[in-house]
Parts: structure tokens; C-alpha cells; sequence
């Protein structure tokens, strides 16, 4: 259906639905250092910079990307949505989330599009990327 009058401008924010409140922050305020503010159990912030890729990813393209099949394995909860956060140094930040003991679907896995990622099911069962994305840095991007 078409809602007349309608474009949608940007993404306005994303972010996951919680369960655990004490995984979720440690996963996104402790490890990652989103600059997230508390306001009664509501982690938030209007300080990171926007969202520069939207997609309806097909669960086939993402079970092939994390685990080389189009099929999700059924002992692994397939997730609701995906997120992907651009870091600094993907080696080390891979590491980092190794140490703390999450569970990598795929490590510093280089795409064929050029990108490089890590990903893993966060503690709301949402599919998170840690990348390095050369294009989104002004470098090239890979055909």
C-alpha cells in the first residue's frame, strides 16, 4: 500500500528491543562505548552518527554470510533484525568481543564487496556486524 504525500527522509533511529537490560549494556555501553545516556532503564543518544545503509536483508543472504549456506541453522535462533557498527580496528575489536565471551557466527570475514566483518547474535537475538566498510570511510569500494 501507498501512503500518499509520503518519502521517507532518513532513518531516524534503530536500535534493539531489550530483554536483559544488564547483557544489553554491556554488550552496547561497556564493549562497544555507544554514547548512550540513561534515563530510567531507556539507553539513548543523539550523539552517533546516522545510519548510512538500510536494507531488507533476506535471512538466505544472511545466513550465507555468516554461515556459508542459505539455510539458518535451525539450533540457532534466527534473528528479527540486523545491525551493523562501523569500528575503528576490526581486529581488535573482534578480539575484544571473543574475550568477552560472545559467540562469532563469522570473524573478520572480508566480503566480496570489500567490506570486513564480524558478526554475532546479540543478547536480543538481533544479528550485529562489526565492520570495517572501506566506502563509507571515502576509500574504494570494491565492485
Amino acid at each position: 500500500m501507498k501512503i500518499p504525500n509520503t518519502k521517507v527522509l532518513f532513518v531516524a533511529g534503530f536500535g534493539p528491543i531489550v530483554r536483559d537490560k544488564k547483557a544489553s549494556q554491556k554488550l552496547y555501553v561497556d564493549l562497544l562505548r555507544l554514547p548512550l545516556k540513561s534515563q530510567d532503564d531507556y539507553y539513548h543518544t543523539d550523539e552517533l552518527a546516522g545510519v548510512k545503509y538500510f536494507a531488507l536483508w533476506p535471512l538466505s543472504q544472511a545466513a550465507q554470510s555468516c554461515f556459508g549456506s542459505d539455510e539458518w541453522p535451525a539450533e540457532i535462533p534466527a534473528p528479527q533484525a540486523w545491525l551493523e557498527l562501523d569500528v575503528e580496528n576490526i581486529e581488535e575489536s573482534t578480539a575484544e568481543l571473543q574475550s568477552q565471551g560472545y559467540k562469532l557466527l563469522v570473524a573478520a570475514k572480508k566480503e566480496p564487496w570489500g567490506q570486513i566483518v564480524t558478526r554475532f547474535l546479540g543478547p536480543e537475538g538481533l544479528l550485529i556486524g562489526v565492520t570495517y566498510t572501506p566506502w563509507m570511510r571515502g576509500e574504494t569500494r570494491v565492485a
